[in-house]
């Protein structure tokens, strides 16, 4: 059996590599990687490869620094050449990305069956790129599998049930990585403070408007007069803080890094005392580290976390980011429920993709 599995960013290569470890114990299958090139990542080299175990992808599109319909056309049309060449019975595609609907759609002309993982999440929030991938995504899928409850009751009440599509709860692929990767965790090559809050901003709706960046900054200076700041952030982010004149030294606690490995970031979350951020991903994984988690974002997918009150979601205000850090900073993280499984969604994919 051929499976072609659609990565383009690094995020993805880790769940997909958590999701290949099990499907490769099956001697009937044969899976071809393709990396579509969508997020250039330089801490993706050969080590990271080597480092984490996973497969190098056997096809490298390139395709990047587009607009979105420029690069979602571009990859429709390399991806399908991929699938004509092996005709695979399934296609799995990862996440929201651009990559996830072109790999998707590709697949779906040429009838090949789709696997979708991380389907039904929802932000309710349409002007979110990464919100319309996983709605066409998810309605041209023929298998779909959620990381939650929550996931599986949106695609239910989007009339989910009346399509040719299954629906698997699975847990989450991340929730694997973490506890397979943690135990290779690596300290960054700069120094730390001893007791330090990480925070990461990326989201084009913060680093694109001036007056929400302003605030989080502000919010994070004043946080930092009561506990240093520890930054990894990603060159796009920078470049904004320097257009906008924006400086900040480690003379004000807050430590600005450069964008770090997988493998550094499990290190930082393992050794922070709190989480603030603006990605979906790193909002689970504070949770994975047992650790509680401001959202710089209007909404979250996770929702879970933020009825467990694990997650205050406060957006890009100033004084809703200080009053929810003074909240969680004293609280003792006690939650010992799972709310994405226990570490074997890697397992129940990979066996019902082989059925």
């Amino acid at each position: 059996m051929k499976i072609v599995t659609i990565v383009g960013a690094r995020p993805q290569f880790i769940k997909a590599s958590v999701v290949s470890k099990e499907l490769r114990k099956n001697q009937n299958v044969e899976e071809i990687i393709v990396h579509t090139g969508q997020h250039f990542d330089k801490n993706m080299s050969e080590v990271f490869f080597e480092q984490m175990k996973i497969p190098e992808p056997d096809y490298n599109l390139g395709i990047k620094s587009l607009s979105h319909g420029a690069m979602t056309g571009r990859m429709i049309e390399q991806i399908e050449k991929v699938l004509l060449e092996h005709d695979p019975y399934q296609v799995i595609v990862y996440g929201d990305t651009n990559s996830t609907l072109a790999g998707a759609l590709a697949a779906k002309k040429l009838h090949i069956n789709v696997a979708h993982v991380e389907a039904g999440l929802r932000s309710f929030n349409n002007r979110m790129p990464e919100e319309i991938n996983r709605i066409l995504t998810d309605r041209i899928s023929d298998l779909l599998f959620c990381p939650t409850d929550t996931a599986v009751n949106n695609l239910k009440n989007e009339g989910f049930d009346h399509f040719p599509a299954g629906i698997i709860k699975t847990g989450d692929v991340m929730k694997d990585a973490s506890d397979y990767f943690r135990e290779y965790a690596v300290k960054p090559a700069f120094d730390l403070p001893e007791d330090f809050i990480l925070s990461t901003i990326h989201r084009a709706e913060n680093t694109d408007d001036k007056n929400r960046l302003q605030s989080i900054f502000d919010a994070l200076k004043q946080i930092a007069k009561e506990l240093p700041v520890v930054i990894p952030l990603h060159p796009r982010s920078r470049k904004k803080l320097e257009d906008y004149g924006m400086n900040f030294s480690a003379k004000e606690n807050i430590h600005i890094i450069p964008s770090v490995g997988y493998l550094e970031m499990l290190y930082l979350l393992d050794h922070c005392e709190l989480v603030m951020t603006d990605s979906g991903g790193v909002q689970k994984e504070a949770y994975f580290f047992h650790k509680y988690c401001i959202t710089l974002r209007d909404e979250t997918e996770w929702t879970e976390l933020k009825e467990n009150n694990l997650n205050l979601v406060v957006g890009a205000d100033k004084n809703k980011i200080i009053d929810a850090f003074h909240t969680l900073i004293k609280k003792k993280f006690t939650h010992s429920g799972d709310l994405y499984g226990e570490g074997h969604s890697a397992k129940i994919i990979a066996d019902n993709l082989t059925k």
